[in-house]
């Protein structure tokens, strides 16, 4: 789509009922990035209360017609989702604003291949527009769903504001406290002196196209009577219902000693095959969808699932040819009179997709009318590598989508909800718990990514004795393995923190994932090395992960930037002083703007002489310092304790709570709120 252009949704797509939009950007430093956010306006162009405002600290409607999904890694950087149960959108609310915004100075320029993409409920790419002229703005709307009659159409917008997410908040009548006003006052004095046209419409962006605000996004109407003029601060009122999460501290045990096991609703030890092991896992998990709708919708909403009543069922015979299937699972929502459906098929263990049993359950699901198939294992899909192939017969009018979830991305999401964010009641938190017991159990076959593959071994040797030659398929596969390895090391560790944690890509725009596998493929044959990084909301750079099969060592490093103001000295003294409970073998190296290179050091020597960090020479400039543990990775293709996957979670856990949590955290974003009310 081109600049102000709309379509409606209907002459796209059938199945618009829900709908998935993506906004996304690549960032060449990898460490780029933005907040989403979605306001829903009513006829007068303001929201009806400061609950129609979401983003990250208020990302679900009560009723389930927005929720924010989240980040996805991407071959070029990543995408934030947010599902539209159009169907649930109040009659009253007349269009949805779309938009992102960045903090801490950053600009909108800074990032590339900014886009918005929006998908029908099977997961069918309907639209995209690039925003190409973002420029120096702080928040871009992106688009907007809005009504025609029965009907939802989209616009591309690509309006930049100056005044950052404050300021758009407010202009569609979010009330801003204090700091918040004084961070939208401060950027509109800052918009380079530019001369506002409405005090209550966007800044006008520094590009020459963008001198005027979209007739497509006018200013909010304000009441007749009001000052137009900065809008005196009020208190902002709570945007969502106090909600429950399981205590910081836990209590002490009433047991006489430890032997004593405590009752649990989803009991382990009796599982003994495979098939328990599936049939309990299933159950378990489809039990807690049907009584939790925060944690269904957290793992539905992404696949065109609509807000509703929903219940679920186990072992369903449903008929096929000569012989009836028996899919693991169906999940059936109803909204409005209408269902959705979706059948279920899980793995547990190291058990593998069947891709015939898969092709039946797509099959039964196109006849049916059912609107999804959606597969549950411990591996973890990726990006133009599907698990199963299966074939779309596109004849039929009806399209079934394919789905996956891994079991580390359920644990996640249970994660999330009862250590972070918080359920409606203390009973769900309680059954997620449970939940959460049964799945971290190491009986219970829900371990998430665990085997590096058959090719695992031969490429090791290969490397140590020099015979792995470019284009060898084997290394494609460790590299596919690898990149699996990673996105379940960011779930866990995301999960444990509360923090999002993504793989970057630093790829360039329009790469395709094969190729790119491809890449890193021939690479790992020169240089015998694996490598990754992680974005952590919170951290002060990229945490890299690096595993050398060669001299079977895992490197876990970042690079954070030098301060602003201030002396060398200090700087180098106020690092030693913040690694006071690193470990002493922590690597420690100066990073200069000289060809030499700068000092470096290992924290137990330098921390009775941190001045042996300073470059030798007076006239070097410092650029930043690198923090790096060295330990041995595991050589087995497994999860055991021996394992090469555990010994890569280790490293990483090892170095954020041993490193990383005592470096000084990059200067917080800007809420359009106090305090970011998690839960009220």
């Amino acid at each position: 789509m081109i600049k102000g252009s709309n379509v409606a949704l209907a002459d796209l797509s059938d199945d618009v009922g829900s709908v998935i939009v993506s906004l996304g950007w690549s960032s060449p430093t990898g460490e780029g990035d933005a907040d989403v956010s979605v306001l829903l306006l009513d006829a007068n162009g303001k929201v009806r209360s400061d609950s129609d405002f979401y983003f990250y600290n208020h990302p679900v409607a009560v009723d389930g017609s927005v929720q924010l999904l989240g980040k996805t890694p991407t071959v070029d950087g990543s995408e934030d989702r947010i599902s539209f149960d159009l169907t649930a959108v109040p009659s009253e609310i007349d269009r949805i604003v779309v938009a992102a915004s960045r903090y801490d100075g950053a600009r909108f320029g800074e990032l590339e291949d900014v886009r918005i993409t929006l998908a029908d409920a099977a997961g069918e790419s309907l639209l995209r527009f690039a925003v190409d002229d973002a420029g120096s703005v702080t928040a871009v709307i992106f688009g907007e769903l809005y009504r025609r009659g029965e009907e939802w159409k989209f616009r591309a917008v690509g309006q930049g504001y100056a005044i950052g997410l404050a300021g758009l908040a407010a202009d569609f009548g979010v009330d801003i406290e204090d700091d918040a006003a004084a961070e939208a006052e401060g950027s509109l004095e800052a918009a380079d002196g530019e001369e506002q046209t409405d005090a209550a419409g966007p800044a006008p962006a520094e590009e020459p196209n963008q001198q005027a605000a979209l007739e497509a996004i006018p200013a909010p109407r304000r009441p007749e009577g009001e000052a137009v003029g900065p809008k005196a601060p009020s208190s902002r009122p709570r945007t969502s219902k106090k909600k429950v999460t399981l205590p910081k501290t836990v209590k002490k045990t009433l047991a006489e000693n430890d032997s004593w096991k405590r009752a649990r609703l989803f009991p382990v030890s009796v599982l003994k095959s495979d098939r328990d092991r599936e049939m309990r896992a299933t159950s378990v998990l489809l039990a807690v969808m049907a009584q939790v709708p925060e944690f269904s919708r957290r793992l539905t909403a992404a696949f065109g699932a609509p807000a509703g009543r929903m219940e679920t069922f186990t072992e369903v015979s449903l008929p096929h040819g000569d012989s009836p299937r028996r899919p693991d699972g169906v999940i059936r929502v109803e909204r409005a009179g209408k269902l959705w459906t979706a059948l279920v098929e899980t793995k547990t263990n190291g058990n593998a997709l069947k891709a015939d049993q898969v092709q039946a359950y797509m099959d039964i699901a196109a006849r049916r009318g059912y609107e999804a198939v959606i597969t549950l294992t411990n591996d973890v899909a990726l990006e133009g590598s599907p698990l199963v192939d299966v074939k779309i017969d596109k004849r039929r009018k009806h399209k079934v989508a394919l789905w996956h979830l891994s079991w580390a991305e359920v644990t996640y999401q249970a994660q999330m909800l009862i250590r972070h964010e918080g359920v409606s009641n203390a009973a769900h938190a309680w059954l997620l718990q449970e939940l959460l017991h049964y799945l971290q159990h190491e009986n219970s076959g829900c371990h998430g990514f665990q085997n590096m593959g058959p090719a695992w071994v031969p490429v090791r040797n290969g490397i140590d004795e020099e015979t792995l030659c470019q284009g060898d398929a084997r290394a494609l596969e460790v590299v596919e393995s690898w990149e699996r390895l990673i996105r379940q090391v960011c779930l866990r560790l995301g999960g444990e923190l509360g923090q999002k944690a993504l793989p970057v890509q630093r790829a360039k725009r329009g790469t395709d994932p094969k190729e790119r596998r491809n890449q890193l493929a021939d690479q790992l044959c020169l240089d015998g090395r694996l490598q990754a990084e992680l974005r952590i909301d919170g951290t002060p750079g990229v945490l890299a992960v690096s595993a050398d099969l060669r001299t079977g060592k895992l490197r876990t490093s970042i690079e954070i930037p030098a301060p602003e103001q201030g002396y060398p000295l200090s700087w180098v003294k106020r690092l030693v002083r913040r690694l006071a409970e690193a470990p002493a073998d922590l690597h420690v190296e100066t990073l200069v703007d000289s060809a030499a290179g700068g000092s470096r050091g290992t924290l137990e020597r330098l921390r009775p002489e941190p001045a042996d960090l300073l470059p030798k020479d007076s006239g070097t400039r410092i650029t930043g310092f690198r923090l790096s543990l060295l330990k041995s990775m595991g050589s087995g293709r497994g999860n055991a304790e021996s394992g090469f996957i555990r010994s890569v979670d280790d490293a990483v856990q090892r170095f954020y709570t041993t490193v990383v949590v005592h470096l000084d955290a990059p200067t917080a974003r800007q809420a359009p709120s106090k305090e970011r009310t998690t839960a009220g």
